[in-house]
């Protein structure tokens, strides 16, 4: 068994208020693209203002040599995705699409059925330049607001999306209130009703229950996993608490385990980690 690892050093960063140097920034994200991940979350075209970490990401993709990992970014709207498509080393552009009202407006300041229109205009964009559009699926596996969730919500909003066009899906547990009945229940209906959606899973987790989100994910046919090394980041506008990223590094201790195959550079990540402890900390 193999599994795919995207690295998210954008997340991870991104709730920082200290602001991290740009030189500092390339420095860490291309020591992460020499480990071997599949794909790295490595910034976001979005407003300034409201995530001020990010306001460097053009300058930092400039400066990135992806070689055999590809980069991916966020983008809240089409003005960020009419930026992100101008650059070569970017493959996917990634949109967040909360399946809560409360957090789409929050996250986006648009309605749900609003960011359909936005996704599709996205979806344009992608296909005039050659990149590839990603779904997050927020609030995936349950609504901390009181509105009603269930996996039949998530399969009617994934359905919507794939007819006009997306097939790229990240499945998001984006407050952390996911848990092991809610995982399996979506990821099961999820297979079974959608057998060929590429998809994988982005949890936010506390500290104590890392393994059974893992657990019930990878069970239930999941094989494709973002993280963050050493477990920083979460949505500014998730929650007042940020809830961290699964830690990439506990992951990968899981799969080496269960003896699942990762293509993990082990001595390029021990460099990435010296790093990564001189920015998060």
């Amino acid at each position: 068994m193999e599994v795919k690892i995207i690295e998210c050093p954008r997340d991870a960063m991104q709730g920082l208020t200290n602001f991290i140097k740009t030189s500092k920034k390339v420095e860490y994200l291309n020591s992460l693209l020499q480990v071997g991940f599949d794909t790295i979350d490595c910034g976001s075209f979005v407003n300034p203002k409201i995530i001020p970490q990010m306001a460097d990401t053009a300058e930092v993709i400039e400066q990135l040599n992806p070689q055999n990992t590809k980069l991916s970014v966020i983008v809240a709207n089409k003005r960020g995705a009419s930026d992100a498509i101008n650059f070569k080393n970017i493959t996917y552009i990634g949109f967040p699409f909360s399946i809560s009202e409360i957090f789409q407006k929050r996250n986006t300041n648009t309605t749900i059925n609003d960011s359909v229109d936005t996704v599709s205009e996205i979806l344009n964009l992608c296909e005039k330049g050659n990149k590839k559009f990603i779904a997050y699926i927020s609030m995936c596996f349950g609504n901390p607001y009181g509105e009603t969730w269930n996996q039949e919500i998530v399969l009617k909003w994934i359905d919507k999306l794939i007819n006009i066009g997306a097939n790229y899906f990240s499945l998001s547990d984006t407050a952390g209130t996911s848990n092991t009945e809610s995982i399996s229940k979506v990821i099961k209906s999820v297979n079974d009703n959608f057998p060929k959606l590429n998809y994988g899973c982005h949890f936010h987790t506390h500290q104590h229950n890392w393994q059974e989100k893992l657990d019930a994910a990878l069970n239930n046919g999941c094989y494709r996993f973002d993280g963050a090394l050493k477990g920083f980041g979460g949505c500014p506008f998730a929650s007042d608490n940020l809830v961290g990223n699964m830690p990439t590094e506990k992951m990968l201790e899981y799969f080496d385990l269960k003896e699942i195959k990762t293509g993990i550079n082990k001595d390029k990540l021990s460099e990435a980690m010296i790093l990564a402890n001189e920015i998060f900390y």
